[in-house]
C-alpha cells in the first residue's frame, strides 16, 4: 500500500503558507474585522521571555483560524521573515499520522532553518492529533527558539488535557462567542446607535440590534454573511450538533449513545436560564445521575453551557449543591434550534438573562458568580469578592421597562437582598 511521501507533505505545507511566496497572509482572513481579543492573543504569542505554547480554545466558528492568520499578518508587518512562519491545520488528511515534530522538521528542511532560528509555528485544529499535548510539551522543551501556538474546537479535550500534561508549558487562551459590543462593531452600527458619551440615540433601534444578537450574533460568520443567518438551523446542526455532540465528544470520552447527549443538550438549550436539579433532570431524561453529571461536565468543557450555583439571602454558598442554573454559552444556539424570537416572545426574559451570563463569562470574576434564591425571592446574579467571598455586587435582569416604572414591585427581591447584606455589613 502506498504511503504519503515527504515531497507531498512539503508541497502541502507550501500551499498552506502562501506568504512564503507573496509575503502576505490570505486576504480572506486578514480583511475580516478583528476580534476584541486579538491584541491579548498577539501579546501572548509575541512574549518570548517565558517558554510556553499558547493554546487557544473555544467553540467552533468563533474565529480562531481567522485570528491565527491575522496574527501571521501582524508578524509579517513586524518584519518577521515570511519563511520563519509555519501554519498547518492538523485535520488536513495529508497530515494524518505525521508527528508534530516531523512536520516541524519538514518545514525547517524546506527553508534550511537550524535549531537556533527564531520561528513561529501554528498548529490549528490540534485536537485531531493523537496525544497532541504530550508532543507539544516535548517541542516546547526541545526548541527554545520556536514560539508555538495551538488551537482547536473540541474544547473539552483541549481544556482538560492541557491542564493534565502541559503544566508549566502551556498558556490557555479562551476565545468565546462574540460579545454584544463586538456584534455592533461587526455590524458597523455603533455610530448610528450611540453619541460621543455612549448614550443611546434610539433605544428602539438598540433593542432591535439586541434581538438580532440573540438570534444570530454569537458567530462572526453569521453576522457578516446573510446566507448564514438565513440558514442558522443548518449551520448550527452541521457545526455544533453533528461535529461536537455526535462526533467529537463521543470519540473523546467513549460515549456509547451520542443521541442521549444530544437530547440532553436540546433540553438544556430550551430551558436556558432556569433552575434545575440533577434529580429532576435524571427523572425527566431517564439518564442515570452519574452519567448526567459527566455529560454536564463535557458540555461545559466544550463551551456549550455555563453552570451557576446558588447562594442564600445572606450571599452564603450552600453546602449541598443540589440546584443550579444552566445557561447556553452562546444565546443564539437556542434560536437556531427552536426558531428566531421577537421582542414579545415569552422566552425573551430568559434569553436576555442568558445573554448577560454570556457577557459575564468573559470576565475573570465569573468563577465567583452565583445566583441567589430563598423562600420568597431571587436575584439573578451575585458576584462575590475573590478574596473575602463577601458580595461585591448584584444584578437583576429584566426585558421590560416595568422595573423602571415600578421598582418597588419589580425589584423587590433585589431590594430585600440589598437590605439584608447592608445590615449584615453594619454588624461587622
Amino acid at each position: 500500500m502506498q504511503q504519503v511521501t515527504e515531497i507531498e507533505v512539503k508541497k502541502r505545507l507550501a500551499l498552506d503558507n502562501p506568504w512564503w511566496e507573496t509575503g502576505k497572509a490570505d486576504r480572506r482572513f486578514t480583511d475580516l474585522p478583528r476580534r476584541a481579543y486579538f491584541d491579548g492573543f498577539y501579546k501572548l504569542l509575541a512574549e518570548t521571555d517565558v517558554r510556553r505554547a499558547v493554546v487557544m480554545m473555544g467553540p467552533r466558528r468563533v474565529g480562531k483560524t481567522v485570528m491565527i492568520h491575522q496574527a501571521v499578518q501582524r508578524l509579517l508587518d513586524k518584519k518577521v521573515p515570511a519563511r520563519n512562519i509555519l501554519y498547518m491545520s492538523i485535520d488536513t488528511p495529508i497530515y494524518t499520522g505525521v508527528w508534530l515534530e516531523k512536520l516541524l522538521t519538514f518545514f525547517m528542511e524546506l527553508h534550511r532553518h537550524n535549531r537556533d532560528s527564531k520561528l513561529y509555528v501554528f498548529y490549528d485544529e490540534i485536537q485531531y492529533h493523537k496525544d497532541w499535548e504530550i508532543h507539544l510539551k516535548s517541542l516546547v522543551d526541545s526548541y527554545h527558539s520556536v514560539e508555538f501556538c495551538a488551537s482547536g474546537s473540541a474544547a473539552a479535550a483541549l481544556k482538560m488535557k492541557s491542564r493534565e500534561s502541559g503544566a508549566g508549558r502551556f498558556t490557555d487562551f479562551i476565545l468565546p462567542p462574540l460579545t454584544f459590543a463586538e456584534f455592533l462593531r461587526f455590524r458597523g452600527v455603533e455610530d448610528e446607535l450611540f453619541d460621543e458619551k455612549l448614550n443611546a440615540k434610539d433605544i428602539n433601534a438598540l433593542n432591535n440590534e439586541f434581538i438580532h444578537y440573540l438570534n444570530f450574533g454569537g458567530f462572526p460568520e453569521a453576522v457578516l454573511k446573510e446566507d448564514v443567518r438565513e440558514g442558522m438551523e443548518r449551520y448550527v446542526a452541521d457545526d455544533i450538533i453533528d461535529k461536537v455532540l455526535l462526533r467529537d465528544l463521543p470519540s473523546l470520552y467513549g460515549i456509547s449513545d451520542p443521541q442521549e447527549l444530544n437530547r440532553l443538550f436540546t433540553t438544556l438549550a430550551y430551558n436556558t436560564g432556569q433552575e434545575i436539579s440533577i434529580d429532576e433532570l435524571s427523572k425527566s431524561s431517564n439518564v442515570a445521575k452519574n452519567t448526567l453529571k459527566k455529560y454536564l461536565d463535557y458540555l461545559e468543557a466544550a463551551f456549550l453551557i455555563r453552570r451557576l450555583y446558588r447562594v442564600d439571602q445572606n450571599a452564603r454558598r450552600l453546602k449541598r449543591l443540589s440546584h443550579f442554573k444552566v445557561y447556553l454559552a452562546n444565546p443564539c444556539l437556542r434560536t437556531a434550534l427552536f426558531g428566531a424570537i421577537g421582542p414579545d416572545d415569552p422566552a425573551m426574559g430568559l434569553m436576555t438573562e442568558t445573554a448577560i451570563a454570556s457577557q459575564l463569562a468573559h470576565g475573570l470574576s465569573f468563577k465567583f458568580t452565583y445566583y441567589a434564591r430563598w423562600k420568597s425571592g431571587e436575584v439573578d446574579y451575585v458576584i462575590l469578592h475573590a478574596g473575602t467571598q463577601n458580595p461585591a455586587y448584584a444584578l437583576e435582569v429584566k426585558w421590560s421597562d416595568r422595573a423602571f416604572l415600578k421598582p418597588a414591585i419589580e425589584l423587590s427581591s433585589l431590594l430585600k437582598f440589598y437590605k439584608v447584606i447592608f445590615n449584615w455589613f453594619l454588624t461587622l
